[in-house]
């Protein structure tokens, strides 16, 4: 997940909260409160809130957005949904099973608030890309000097159904044994939303990237087994491995798309932030509350008049003869 992202999900979750609390001031009554007498009335919070640092971020957000959908559509450029959805899954795809959903949960975000900002980033990226330079000669450097970090480790494809207690954990491990399949009892049982409507599939994993009881069950179970029901913070879960790789060593052959993915974001996140600002200096930004004049794009310093030059001679003309 790039930087960016980050940036924005957590903005996201602020200013969220931001307009729930808003939102809850919205209702009738003018007092909310009173201290010793004294009344708290909606108009003072309503004054706070908007001037806060979260109100100021939420309107900055939205001048920057209207910024780039039009730059976007000025310049044809489009974020298609299959777009999208493919860079949702890559990043879903960093976080262990069920924690970037347990993430979303935690930060009170939607997956409709993810593609929003997803859709954003997709246009950065295509904004920025005429810019964007990574030569084979990068790419083989950029390797020479990290290769070690590109090795890969042991790794298990592994499936799992995911349940808040031990009992019904055993109920699944009864009806698997009884020949009902681990997919279909996956889309049964399972409260992982992450992996439930794929039969359980959690994709390639390697040590580290799960909880301690969950990754010592799959590493040690044979292919094709199925595990008894194993505790974790998450609830119990029942795991089947389903495929096996060793380690290997990295090698250009095998690294360069990755390394070239990464030197272009990086090359994006050094972009970005000029070229955002590059549109709010060119637009008519135009602010009706003074509370938030600080969003405004700089002015330039005035330029000293130039000089006039001076004043061409008239001609003379020679006399007749």
């Amino acid at each position: 997940m790039s930087t960016w992202t980050k940036h924005r999900l957590a903005l996201l979750a602020a200013v969220g909260a931001l307009s729930l609390s808003l939102a809850a001031c919205s209702g009738g009554g003018g007092t909310l409160a009173s201290v010793n007498g004294q009344k708290i009335t909606k108009a003072q919070l309503d004054s706070k809130l908007e001037a806060s640092p979260g109100g100021k971020q939420m309107l900055g957000q939205l001048i920057q957005t209207a910024l780039l959908d039009q730059y976007a559509k000025q310049k044809g450029i489009t974020a298609t949904d299959a777009e999208t959805q493919k860079k949702i899954d890559e990043i879903k795809s960093r976080y262990p099973a069920g924690q970037f959903d347990a993430l979303l949960k935690q930060q009170g975000l939607t997956m409709d608030d993810v593609k929003q900002i997803v859709t954003q980033q997709v246009l950065l990226e295509k904004a920025v890309a005429p810019q964007v330079h990574v030569a084979d000669g990068d790419v083989k450097a950029f390797f020479d000097k990290n290769h070690a970090s590109y090795d890969r480790p042991e790794q298990v494809r592994a499936r799992h159904i995911l349940v808040p207690d031990l009992k019904t954990a055993q109920v699944v491990e009864q009806k698997l044994k009884q020949g009902q399949k681990f997919e279909d009892l996956a889309k049964e049982y399972s409260t992982d939303p992450g992996s439930k409507d794929k039969g359980g599939e959690l994709g390639w994993f390697g040590k580290g990237q799960m909880v301690p009881a969950f990754q010592d069950a799959a590493f040690s179970l044979p292919i094709g087994q199925t595990s008894q029901p194993v505790k974790s913070p998450f609830g119990f879960h029942v795991i089947q491995v389903e495929e096996r790789r060793p380690a290997q060593k990295a090698t250009l052959a095998n690294t360069s798309d990755l390394i070239k993915q990464q030197l272009t974001q990086q090359q994006e996140a050094q972009l970005v932030p000029p070229f955002l600002s590059s549109l709010r200096t060119g637009a008519k930004i135009e602010i009706y509350d003074q509370r938030f004049s600080e969003l405004l794009p700089p002015t330039p310093p005035p330029s000293a008049p130039a000089a006039s030059a001076p004043a061409p001679a008239p001609a003379t003309q020679a006399p007749a003869k």
